[in-house]
């Protein structure tokens, strides 16, 4: 296929399970993930966004495990139309709820007695032809993804559900594509346990292994140590891109990371030209922390009617709007604090 594919997919085994998929049988792909509702819109445009900037002429935006509302079917068709570049768009669900969209596309393909996964890989098994491993794999996810309690992979897909659900240590937002190979990486590994005796325990048995091998360079360490040294060096190889000010003072924000006190002192301290570090929250809480050089207790009163310690601090930017893309984020902030101070 000479066309570059934007994979769009959900957030849980069975999205990730498409790309999995996908990323067999195609080289020139490119993941995005989404939730329900406005964030498949955001992602969306980010698409097309993509495919305008891009040199390359023939697209594929491939649609998985995301049941679209019918307005949502008809922009997305709609921006498809009038773009300059030569896209094909569908969508591969399972979600009965898709039904209507259904009968309106012919791009929209639907089958509610498969997972998302399934439906994606005899798709293009059919066109590429099949792999016993990848297949075991699609099994799998089938099997706890309609909840098929009787399949004898089905406990085996509850750990690998939780896997991926507790796989919060690279972050989607700032990181999409670090995050999509941490996921991956996981799943690969998972699926040595496979053919393991009661491989379902085996495999719940070995997680918090198989996390640390993903971080673990030269020396082992705890797994919280190894995620926030992963977490420095993306924030220090990304900290143009993520760099606010407050007044005179550079810091750098980033949103949901988790883990604030560890990762953003480790992170100031690799970066001692930075003043602070801020973390913004989807419940819009902010954490600020400072390596000395400036009161992070005097940004926070003032541009979130918090406070705290001159070093550690905290608020609340109560005017502020969730947003599933990292610069809609930064932007916001930026004028937040502009406005306050």
């Amino acid at each position: 296929m000479n066309h570059k594919i934007h994979h769009l997919s959900h957030t849980d085994l069975d999205g990730y399970g498409c790309q999995m998929v996908s990323a067999h049988y195609f080289n020139s792909i490119a993941f995005y993930n989404s939730n329900y509702g406005k964030e498949i819109n955001e992602c969306f445009n980010q698409i097309l966004n993509n495919i305008q900037t891009s040199s390359l002429q023939k697209h594929v935006i491939l649609i998985t495990d995301l049941n679209l509302t019918m307005d949502q079917a008809k922009e997305f068709e709609s921006k498809v139309s009038i773009c300059d570049k030569e896209i094909m768009l569908f969508v591969l669900d399972h979600h009965k709820t898709g039904q209507e969209c259904a009968d309106a596309f012919e791009w929209y393909f639907l089958d509610s007695s498969r997972c998302a996964t399934k439906i994606t890989y005899d798709f293009f098994s059919a066109l590429y032809g099949k792999n016993a491993k990848l297949s075991k794999f699609v099994d799998v996810v089938n099997a706890v993804d309609i909840w098929l309690e009787n399949e004898p992979e089905f406990e085996l897909g509850k750990v690998c559900m939780g896997l991926v659900s507790g796989a919060k240590e690279v972050n989607k937002v700032m990181f999409p594509e670090e995050n999509s190979h941490y996921i991956f990486s996981l799943l690969t590994k998972a699926q040595e346990y496979f053919t393991c005796k009661d491989a379902h325990i085996a495999l719940d048995d070995a997680i918090h292994n198989i996390k640390k091998q993903f971080f673990v360079t030269s020396t082992n360490n705890t797994l919280s140590n190894l995620v926030s040294a992963y977490n420095v060096i993306l924030l220090t190889k990304n900290r143009e891109r993520m760099q606010i000010m407050y007044k005179e003072y550079k810091g750098i924000l980033t949103y949901n990371i988790g883990n604030v006190s560890v990762i953003g002192n480790d992170f100031l301290t690799a970066n001692p030209d930075l003043d602070f570090f801020m973390d913004i929250t989807s419940k819009k809480t902010i954490s600020l922390r400072s390596n000395g050089k400036v009161d992070v207790s005097k940004i926070a009163a003032q541009i979130a009617n918090g406070g705290g310690h001159h070093n550690a601090s905290g608020g609340l930017l109560s005017n502020f709007k969730d947003a599933f893309i990292y610069d809609t984020i930064k932007s916001q902030v930026m004028s937040i604090i502009a406005n306050k101070g």
